[in-house]
């Protein structure tokens, strides 16, 4: 395995064996793998009574079109600066080449915990359902992570596979959920116990005391939305296919997740919703489809909902498998990350290494596990500290994205408005600072600490450390490597 320190000093072109698959997915496909990312029937059925029940605010509806437009004024540069950076390490090109290399770096760093934590705190989820779903159906009666190991194996064969064939898994994935969720819809506001009205989606319902907690709940909802800019090299035009498919998830995404948290405040009743969230959690609408559909439709939402979970996890597989390639073709991660297959195009030691990573961090809460744990135990520290890990992670670097578009558009006054190259990146900056602020404020809340906790900032602490120490390792490369350094963010090609 060679390592940086081993590196040729002469830039090379990639080789064969260093170069993903190129031109196999067309915007449909990476639409598919944007939004399964973000999982539509595990946020409707899980996040948005949980964000009813933690907030008490009616308003939840409301903050998913609130961060859409938020979204939408960063996709604008991101998109825009997604036409001439092509790499599979978007986040981390796009800073380096906009704020410069060191912070590159570091973001980059950032950037690969960050997607991991979110892929392996899924882990987690699934594993508590997965087991709870056959305890109650089949009386078979596994440990979380066992069941857990199940959608690991799953994922990662997958992950080894050509990109189109995932994408067309998630395709049927994502199509069947949304299926399920528009049922539930429908049901819901032909109930509507308290009649159909705009309760939900009313300004005075969100922006009362709680709003951060609620904005900064809903923000998980779309995490992976930016992911697209990550397939660049593999998509059919890099000029518009991550652009476009980026607008259309974030317009999909906004707009099923309002008007579902609007159709469950109708179902329950304004007057019960939060009631009934804080009562039964994710089991809501599931409790509620008990009530007004057959049992064998209230079997198959269950059932997609765990593979909702598993389409998530490959989502997330390939973004960290891709970043690995990314940073393992510029030398800053050992090279072998640059390997991919032959016959696949897969970026597969990228996708082994995020598997690696994940059954060995799945290993040790196992061991940490007391004997005498909660079945929510997968749930309450897996999925919920490393989750939010992510999302904290991945708000500083949106953040960080957006100044960055700013400074790289500069040069392109000819083709851009002053609104693309300026004030929509530069609105989005100022919107996800101030979002990131609200996650720090309420981070206790997120992992659900009720007193002083050492995990409030120790778990940040583990996402942008390391980030620092990556700024860190980019200037001692400016000083003693600097062929390997002026690489960086390149995407591989010669200079």
């Amino acid at each position: 395995m060679a390592t940086l320190s081993t590196a040729p000093e002469a830039r090379q072109a990639p080789a064969a064996e260093e170069s993903l698959g190129a031109r196999r997915i067309g915007v449909p496909g990476l639409v598919f793998t944007i939004i399964a990312a973000s999982a539509p029937l595990t946020v409707v059925a899980g996040g948005v009574p949980s964000n009813f029940a933690v907030t008490g605010l009616l308003g939840i509806p409301l903050s998913f079109a609130v961060l859409g437009v938020l979204l939408l004024l960063f996709s604008i540069g991101y998109g825009a600066m997604s036409r001439h950076v092509h790499n599979a390490g978007a986040f981390f090109a796009y800073i380096a080449k906009g704020l410069g290399r060191p912070a590159g770096v570091g973001a980059s760093i950032v950037a690969l915990i960050s997607y991991n934590c979110m892929q392996i705190g899924i882990a987690g989820m699934f594993g508590f359902v997965f087991s709870s779903f056959l305890a109650g159906v089949m009386g078979l009666s596994l440990p979380w992570w066992v069941c857990g190991l199940c959608a690991w194996v799953v994922v990662g064969i997958l992950g080894l596979n050509r990109v189109d064939l995932s994408a067309k898994v998630l395709g049927v994935v994502v199509t069947t959920e949304f299926l399920v969720v528009v049922v539930y819809d429908v049901i819901g506001l032909g109930t509507a116990p308290e009649g159909i009205s705009a309760d939900g989606l009313l300004p005075d319902q969100l922006f009362a005391a709680g709003v951060g907690a609620a904005l900064v709940f809903s923000i998980a909802a779309f995490m992976g939305f930016e992911s697209g800019a990550i397939y660049n090299e593999e998509v059919k035009d890099p000029r518009t296919t991550a652009s476009r498919a980026t607008l259309i998830a974030i317009v999909l995404i906004a707009a099923f997740y309002a008007s579902s948290g609007w159709a469950m405040t109708m179902a329950e009743g304004p007057g019960g919703v939060i009631g009934r969230s804080q009562e039964l959690g994710p089991d809501l609408m599931f409790a509620f489809l008990a009530e007004h559909s057959p049992i064998w439709f209230v079997d198959l939402a269950n059932i997609l909902f765990m593979t909702s979970l598993i389409a998530a996890l490959l989502a997330f597989h390939n973004i960290v498998a891709r970043y690995f390639f990314a940073l393992g073709r510029e030398r800053i991660l050992p090279e072998v990350f640059a390997r991919t297959s032959r016959r696949t195009g897969a970026p597969i030691a990228g996708s082994i290494a995020q598997s690696v990573l994940a059954l060995v961090v799945m290993g040790l809460f196992v061991i940490a596990q007391p004997a005498d744990a909660d079945p929510l135990y997968p749930v309450v520290t897996l999925f919920t500290w490393l989750t939010n890990m992510g999302a904290f992670g991945l708000v500083l670097l949106m953040a960080m994205t957006s100044v960055a578009v700013v400074g790289f558009l500069r040069g392109f006054g000819r083709e851009y408005s002053v609104w693309t190259r300026l004030i929509a990146p530069g609105l989005a900056a100022l919107g996800l600072i101030g979002l990131f602020v609200l996650v720090i404020v309420n981070f206790s809340v997120l992992i659900g600490a009720t007193g002083p906790s050492t995990l409030t900032w120790l778990l940040p602490a583990i996402v942008v450390v390391p980030g620092a120490l990556g700024t860190a390792w980019a200037l001692w490369l400016r000083a003693t490597r600097p062929v390997v350094y002026a690489g960086i963010g390149t995407g591989g090609e010669m200079t």
